[in-house]
């Protein structure tokens, strides 16, 4: 049995719990609207005038002018993120996190110590209520897809658990749109052939989903039928460490890419260090509006699990392989793999001179964000992107 916790509007979300008075106005935590900034998190006033997340802020300010803008506090979110996560450690060590805001739990062998995945999921939704007063919405289902369409469905605040019994009754009402993959250009193209919902593309040939959508097509056609066979990963299993996002909107600009790139790899760079890995590839994933993927690599000389080295290697990829003219972004992901330990670390400061800054840099930086909190300091680049 699987959990899907997404935290509700979770930057925004913060910001109101700790400015009671934000509470009920349009808000969104941001970039600078006068300097290419992006939404990384609207609240549900903001949302009622069709605001989102990686929408540009000064088109937000547009569709309301009287929109607050307050700029991320990425270091503090991820002091929050932790405590949830250790919420999460109380029940199972089998935490595959998504992003700061969002994670998947096997609670399988749990069950035996806490009772059935729903009390699980209820205890979690509740602690996080008392400990931290922020809400979670919470999906509960015997696979990944399924837990993750049904915390979304419950949103927000949400609780809601999948009979693996009624598995098709519940997804074939839903619009396509819930299906991975399928956004503004893939929903066109179907509601073009006349197909809304899940039922309703569940009752196509396979073939059509080939033709419209490639290799994709395959996926859709399993998770339409609710099919997912894959396991939940913790960190310290997995092959590789990653963070993606998919913008509501797609994103051309190459800045506002750039922003979500660094905060994708400050969070990958952050699971390394947490978890004693260093890893030797890093991994660029673009989908662009046409549903085309391609993904990149470099491969350093050493493992590293430096941030900035991570994200000059990144940032190269994402600048050579973006077309001209350009064309719009719809999925960016970051990942890090070929693993070792961190324990020839000492040696590399002495074999590596130029990169001891940095390492330095990374030390230090956890260290006092972990003693006095993640508030307590922040990177040159964390401001730069807080005002893109």
């Amino acid at each position: 049995m699987i959990l899907h916790i997404d935290m509700d509007a979770f930057y925004a979300s913060v910001e109101e719990r700790d400015r009671p008075g934000l509470r009920g106005k349009p808000m969104v935590v941001g970039g600078n609207a006068h300097k290419r900034g992006v939404v990384a998190a609207a609240n549900y006033a903001a949302r009622y005038f069709g605001i989102h997340s990686a929408m540009p802020t000064a088109q937000a300010k547009r569709l309301c002018p009287h929109l607050i803008v307050i700029p991320p506090r990425h270091a503090y979110y991820a002091q929050i993120s932790q405590h949830i996560r250790d919420i999460f450690h109380r029940y199972t060590p089998l935490v595959e996190p998504l992003s700061l805001d969002e994670a998947f739990l096997d609670v399988t062998h749990s069950q035996q110590l806490f009772g059935e995945a729903a009390r699980i999921g209820w205890r979690i939704k509740r602690e996080i209520r008392a400990e931290l007063t922020l809400t979670a919405s919470v999906g509960v289902a015997h696979n990944k897809f399924l837990a993750k369409v049904a915390s979304d469905v419950g949103k927000p605040d949400g609780f809601l658990v999948v009979d693996p019994a009624n598995v098709q009754s519940f997804l074939d009402p839903l619009p396509v749109t819930k299906l991975w993959g399928v956004g503004k250009v893939g929903n066109r193209q179907l509601e073009e052939l006349g197909i809304r919902t899940i039922g309703e593309l569940r009752a196509q040939p396979r073939t059509l989903l080939d033709d419209l959508f490639g290799s994709w097509g395959e996926q859709l056609w399993e998770l339409a039928h609710g099919m997912d066979d894959r396991p939940v990963v913790p960190d310290h299993k997995a092959k590789s460490l990653s963070h993606e996002t998919t913008f509501a909107e797609d994103i051309t600009d190459v800045e506002a890419l750039r922003g979500w790139l660094l905060d994708l790899t400050r969070q990958v760079a952050a699971r390394l260090r947490t978890n004693q890995l260093r890893g030797r590839t890093v991994h660029l994933k673009i989908r662009f509006t046409n549903f085309r993927t391609i993904t990149r690599s470099h491969t350093f000389p050493k493992s590293t699990d430096v941030t900035q080295e991570l994200w000059n290697a990144g940032a190269a990829m994402l600048t050579k392989n973006l077309p001209f003219p350009p064309l719009g972004v719809r999925l960016l992901g970051f990942s890090v793999s070929g693993f070792d330990n961190a324990e020839s670390r000492q040696a590399d400061l002495f074999c590596e001179p130029e990169n001891v800054k940095n390492v330095r840099l990374d030390t230090v930086s956890d260290w006092i964000q972990k003693r006095f909190g993640s508030a307590a300091l922040s990177r040159a680049a964390e401001l730069v992107h807080a005002t893109e």
